[in-house]
């Protein structure tokens, strides 16, 4: 399923997703204590007594916590609720030594807003419900080979802001893009680091399907996914299996559900508990929280430029088509690279940096693995070389020889490899137009065709005379001068 638009079904079923998504918050201390956040440590060596639940301790609220909270909504567009309240979620768990999560219910920190990008070329909206302030719970750590369960209590406590959407999502590749897109922005307004490996961003999926025009299906949550690979697989099974489920006569019972990526598979780990099960009720040691408009102007100014705010501008700035200038804001590093180029280059090759950044660059950056910080090729260098395209001193495919040494190469000077390849195109008319003129007399058939209407075979003529020049000549000066010629 590459793209998604309303009326896409599979075998007859419309799918519909919503994602709930919690981003680990980059604060250095918990959301209710002052112990350590950081990751790795020896099993309940940062839990604290607030975090132990021990007698007599109350929860301070971490002013961190709630400025990311804000960064968020304005990222979003999101309305920022002047005052909003905490409730404890009460549910038994062995990593959860209170006995209730503190949470927000009714009234949460972060209300409405989008998450907005690309699906191919298609540009895709998913409205978000909420984003809330929460404690994240502690560790189950199980020892199968033994037979034994630990609790680690390091992660009781950990802020997070859980980001809830509407069920606007109607493929697994239409999640997948917006969970990257959401991932994206988190990481660039620094909220969260986005390591889904240590679970500092971890997305559910609720899934269901119906037919068209019905009543949304009974739904089931994928939990816990931790990378987009194993995100598609997973919702692309739960859609098999619940199409399947209801075409054997059989009715989906809502559960949480778990992917296991060994087999591909998804399997119910425990009936889907309603909000009603969990018994919310106002905090009473948590004082409302008051977010005065004064607060939201102060982190406003103090954020970053925003990607969408970006990408708009390299539309205004360097003539960018809405898609390249998104493409070139998924990162802040390949943003800054694309700014980098352009401002050591000629003024009027901005789109040329573009497709080189998203063409050449990045096919290599995959290829080994690399972030755009490790790109072997520095912006000045990609410049001078696009310099070179521009100037007509090379053409686009001998740029690419250029660019092959420069990558392998720290010491390698742009000039000095064209230079030492003979790649400088032939720009002399005089010499171009008598291999023009001997490639037109050896090949009277093919001006023959071109001349009765078969364009192709002016490819063939300009090939030959490509060959010819040993690949230096301009092909643009080939083609002009070939149709003048036969003209």
């Amino acid at each position: 399923m590459s793209k998604a638009t309303p009326s896409l079904l599979v075998q007859g079923y419309e799918v519909v997703i919503g994602f709930e998504t919690h981003a680990q918050l980059s604060t250095q201390s918990k959301i209710f204590s002052r112990a350590s956040t950081a990751f790795g440590a020896e099993p309940n060596t940062q839990a604290c007594a607030v975090d132990l639940a021990l007698p007599g301790t109350l929860p301070v609220m971490n002013k961190g916590a709630v400025e990311r909270a804000i960064q968020l909504g304005l990222a979003l567009g999101s309305t920022i609720a002047p005052r909003s309240v905490f409730a404890r979620k009460n549910y038994f768990y062995p990593d959860l030594p209170k006995g209730y999560q503190i949470s927000q219910f009714e009234i949460p920190v972060v209300q409405g807003g989008s998450v907005e990008f690309y699906l191919g070329d298609e540009k895709k909206s998913v409205r978000l419900v909420r984003a809330h302030l929460e404690e994240d719970a502690g560790k189950s750590l199980h020892e199968d080979f033994i037979g034994q369960t630990g609790i680690d209590l390091n992660r009781a406590g950990t802020p997070l802001l859980e980001i809830v959407t509407e069920p606007d999502m109607r493929s697994s590749a239409e999640a997948v893009a917006y969970a990257k897109e959401l991932h994206k922005i988190v990481t660039w307004i620094g909220i969260c680091d986005g390591n889904m490996q240590e679970g500092s961003f971890r997305c559910d999926a609720n899934v269901s399907v119906r037919k068209p025009g019905a009543e949304l299906g009974t739904r089931r949550e994928i939990k816990n996914l931790n990378s987009f690979k194993f995100m598609q697989q997973a919702i692309d099974y739960e859609i098999r299996w619940q199409i399947e489920q209801i075409e054997d006569g059989h009715a989906i019972q809502q559960a949480t559900v778990l992917f296991n990526p060994d087999t591909g598979e998804t399997r119910a780990m425990r009936t889907k508990e309603d909000a009603a099960d969990y018994r919310y009720f106002p905090d009473p040691d948590l004082p409302p929280l008051v977010v005065g408009a004064d607060w939201v102007e102060r982190v406003r100014a103090e954020m970053a430029e925003l990607p969408r705010v970006m990408a708009a501008r390299f539309v205004a700035d360097h003539g960018l088509s809405d898609y390249d200038a998104t493409a070139l804001t998924q990162s802040k590093g390949i943003a800054a690279y694309f700014e980098a180029t352009v401002a050591a280059g000629r003024p009027a090759q901005p789109k040329l940096a573009a497709n080189w950044i998203m063409g050449e660059v990045a096919r290599r950056l995959n290829t080994q693995d690399l972030g755009i910080d490790l790109a072997p090729v520095a912006p000045n260098q990609l410049a001078q070389l696009l310099d070179r395209i521009a100037d007509d001193t090379i053409s686009n495919n001998a740029a690419k020889q250029v660019f092959d040494v420069l990558w392998t190469d720290a010491s390698a000077q742009v000039d000095g490899v064209i230079e030492a390849k003979g790649l400088k195109q032939m720009n002399d008319t005089g010499a171009l137009e008598a291999i023009v003129d001997t490639v037109i007399a050896a090949n009277a058939k093919n001006v023959a065709e071109f001349k009765a209407g078969n364009d192709k075979a002016l490819n063939a003529l300009v090939g030959q005379i490509m060959k010819a020049s040993q690949g230096k000549a301009n092909p643009g000066q080939v083609n002009a001068l070939l149709k003048a010629k036969l003209a």
